[in-house]
């Protein structure tokens, strides 16, 4: 019996559901850095900071970006590893990772770039010293399995480090649904030229567990010294862990 699960707000069969996924990132790649800075009026860059300042990266570091997509953080990791580190870009749409691609070539900046399954990483195990997914999780049809494996490609005492969109306080929430149904949709329209798109991941954050689950679901996938920092009121949170 085909098993389903979510995609946004509808239930699709959990086969289809990464194909599905992937057209929403085929229509708004090209975008997708432009889209970023409208959306949050160009707060991503701080909670992409705050959570590059909490890797504690040092040089030499093997470091894998999983769901990378267009590679600003990858970037910005390959400046703190140097020469002597290894950091990977990897995302499982062609079209974000080609952004991706281009934009390291662009800055001089040459990594190893891999399109891959976050469920089915092809890398050794304990091989990597961070693990970093950013605004990716919540994407993946299996999202235990993606954390499971994220675990087993991370070396022991290394860092796992999950930044996404979260559960906001309360009081906010009314005009957060406002604005994420309202002005997302909008500008993906007249921006992207892809309003449903926006419209899925408006729905997908709603879909998406909360700080508290998912903190639970790493620990199930067997990381310790599990936490999360809440930013701008929850609407973001950086869930860290550790691998013993």
């Amino acid at each position: 019996m085909t098993k389903l699960t979510h995609f946004g707000f509808q239930q699709v069969d959990e086969d289809k559901k990464a194909g599905k996924v992937a057209e929403v990132f085929n229509e708004v790649a090209r975008h997708y850095d432009l889209m970023n800075d409208l959306m949050s009026i160009g707060l991503h860059r701080a909670w992409k900071a705050f959570a590059i300042n909490q890797a504690g990266i040092r040089k030499g570091f093997r470091i894998l970006d999983v769901a990378g997509g267009t590679g600003d953080m990858a970037e910005a990791f390959a400046k703190q590893t140097g020469q002597e580190g290894e950091v990977w870009l990897t995302d499982i749409n062609e079209s974000m990772l080609q952004q991706g691609r281009d934009r390291l070539l662009n800055n001089g900046t040459l990594l190893p770039v891999v399109v891959c399954d976050a469920e089915k990483l092809p890398f050794p195990d304990n091989y990597f010293d961070r693990v970093m997914v950013s605004f990716g999780l919540r994407n993946m049809t299996h999202k235990e399995t993606a954390l499971a494996e994220m675990h087993r490609v991370l070396k022991s005492g290394g860092k796992m480090m999950i930044l996404e969109f979260s559960k906001i306080w309360a009081p906010l929430q009314p005009a957060y649904d406002l604005y994420s149904f309202t002005v997302l949709p909008w500008l993906g329209k007249h921006i992207a030229n892809s309003e449903s798109s926006y419209q899925y991941l408006a729905e997908s954050i709603r879909i998406h567990p909360d700080q508290e689950t998912l903190k639970k679901m790493m620990d199930d996938a067997g990381f310790v010294l599990t936490k999360y920092h809440n930013l701008s009121a929850g609407i973001v949170a950086l869930h860290t862990g550790m691998k013993l």
